[in-house]
């Protein structure tokens, strides 16, 4: 049989739902001629499970590595460059390796926002905020093409890294620093799950609303222009409430967005930085059982290996100006990671 008719029988199956034999036809038609780019296709989905099942480490690392070849033949495939990136950063938790993705995609289509917007968030969550700052300040300073939904997601998490960039450097938590105050606030909160931010706001607005509605009803005959004056008064007590929950909520949780960042360190370097009685607390596997089952495998092989982060450890960034300059050369990480690609 030919390439085409393993990629045909391949397309056939995956339709039906019967992955398994998708896969292998896929790779039968990949075999005979490894620059079928649609029966990779076929086999990136088929390795992955169906929408709303979350892919196993074994399932996103075959995808993974899938995807790459494809990128390898054809370059221009912005769908795969996503998939890509979403793999690494959001299933298997390889931050830095999905930073260095992204460049690459950039040194390829200089002009799309796609990747500018994901390293942006990356170094968010990794606490590197002037760089996201920067990052994103890029696409307004290059008048990059952006649609309204990009916009404002773009304009939101502006906002967001602004405000914490304003921070003191030594305010940042850095997993990476064994003597930050951030690690003492963990241990003080590790007992306890995060409190959510409706929690917050029930426990502010309802006594105050509730003592709102017995003052305003001792105000005034009952009136069309009363009514619309409480209906009012209750609506912007409410809107202020929900303002300060959103701000409570980032100063309560501190700690636990502290040790969510120090569990994407570990997941993204391949080294451990947590010490034992913090991966049992609750608010460690509060977060843990939040996380993809495909993160979870994997992070738990980092920690059995039990690799802790070198003295001489220092965070790597791509260039992040190598689109625009022919010739310069990309500065990887070197550090070696959990070996996680499977054929």
């Amino acid at each position: 049989m030919s390439a085409e008719s393993h990629y045909l029988n391949a397309l056939e199956a995956l339709d039906e739902g019967d992955r398994d034999l998708a896969k292998k036809e896929a790779k039968k038609a990949t075999t005979l001629d490894p620059e079928h780019l649609e029966a990779w296709s076929v086999y990136v989905d088929a390795c992955l499970p169906p929408p709303g099942v979350p892919a196993t480490m074994a399932q996103a690392a075959q995808a993974l590595s899938a995807v790459k070849k494809i990128i390898a033949v054809d370059p221009s495939r912005m769908d795969m460059w996503v998939r890509g990136g979403r793999l690494m950063a959001d299933d298997l938790g390889m931050l830095h390796d999905a930073l260095h993705w992204w460049q690459d995609c950039r040194e390829i289509a200089p002009r799309e926002v796609t990747p500018v917007v994901e390293m942006a968030s990356i170094l968010a969550d990794m606490g590197e905020y002037a760089q996201a700052q920067a990052r994103l300040q890029s696409i307004l300073d290059d008048n990059m093409d952006v649609g309204m939904t990009q916009f404002r997601k773009i304009n939101g998490l502006l906002q967001l890294v602004r405000a914490a960039a304003a921070q003191q450097e030594k305010d940042i938590f850095k997993p990476y620093e064994r003597h930050h105050d951030g690690w003492e606030a963990i241990r003080q909160k590790m007992r306890k799950p995060p409190m959510s931010e409706n929690f917050i706001f029930l426990i502010t607005a309802v006594p105050i609303l509730l003592l709102l509605v017995v003052m305003l009803q001792g105000i005034g005959e009952p009136s069309l222009g009363t009514l619309c004056l409480n209906t009012l008064v209750i609506f912007i007590v409410i809107m202020v409430c929900m303002r300060n929950a959103k701000r409570w909520f980032q100063i309560i949780n501190r700690p636990a967005f502290n040790l969510l960042r120090a569990m994407n360190f570990e997941a993204a370097t391949g080294y451990t930085v947590l010490d034992e009685d913090m991966r049992t607390s609750v608010l460690y596997m509060y977060i843990m059982q939040r996380k993809p089952t495909a993160w979870q495998e994997r992070t738990l092989k980092i920690i059995d290996n039990g690799k802790s982060l070198p003295n001489n450890w220092r965070l790597r960034l791509p260039n992040f100006e190598s689109h625009l300059v022919e010739g310069v050369e990309e500065e990887h990480d070197d550090s070696p990671l959990e070996p996680y690609e499977e054929e």
